[in-house]
């Protein structure tokens, strides 16, 4: 499987062979949605927070006694059924595990992604990425003439201050390492833009 490479003005100047193992492989769609469920799940803050009869001060003494007065058995006015009381089953802080994903399922859920993204096109493989200034409009000038409209992931080998400050002011786009790059960004994403030796460094991560 081949793509062409461009460069920054949308010219060709060549072709790669992408790899069989991840740009060929037939996405599952249950299978990308149980990780991107997972994924998403563990990227909520649970900061929410609610008084458990524990913590919500008072009710420390029996409202009545237990029997005779023909009212129904109390122990506290800090029930979940009393007014002031507190919140049954209400959002706790910090209450949510983390939930683990197998190493080895993540990386096939990459894998999927980037061939979804091969097949339907949004795959732009770049020779190198780079502006003369580290400036938003030459930035947006530079994915204009690669047709990005839209969501975009740009996916470098390496740290690049003067991109990434470049780009930190367009809410449509997205860098992120070869290393570090997961299969929600690359669904996400409606043009995934791959340098070649991200490509590269890319591969590495099956080898």
């Amino acid at each position: 499987m081949d793509a062409k490479i461009i460069d920054v003005s949308g010219k060709e100047v060549g072709s790669v062979a992408l790899a069989e193992p991840i740009f060929g492989l037939k996405p599952q769609r249950r299978f990308l949605h149980e990780f991107v469920t997972i994924y998403l799940a563990n990227q909520r803050a649970w900061t929410s927070n609610t008084k458990s009869r524990t913590t919500v001060s008072g009710g420390g003494r029996k409202p009545w006694k237990q029997k005779g007065t023909g009212r129904a058995r109390a122990g506290s006015t800090r029930s979940g059924l009393w007014r002031h009381g507190a919140i049954i089953h209400g959002p706790r802080m910090g209450r949510g595990a983390r939930l683990d994903y197998p190493r080895q399922k993540a990386k096939l859920a990459l894998a999927q992604a980037l061939s979804a993204r091969a097949q339907d096109g949004g795959l732009i493989c770049l020779k190198e990425f780079s502006i003369k200034e580290p400036k938003t409009k030459l930035f947006a000038a530079a994915l204009s003439k690669l047709g990005c409209e839209g969501r975009t992931l740009l996916v470098l080998d390496a740290p690049n201050p003067g991109l990434a400050r470049a780009g930190r002011n367009i809410p449509t786009v997205a860098i992120r390492l070869a290393a570090d790059v997961n299969a929600y960004e690359v669904l996400y994403c409606k043009k995934l833009v791959i340098t070649q030796p991200a490509l590269e460094k890319l591969g590495a991560r099956w080898n």
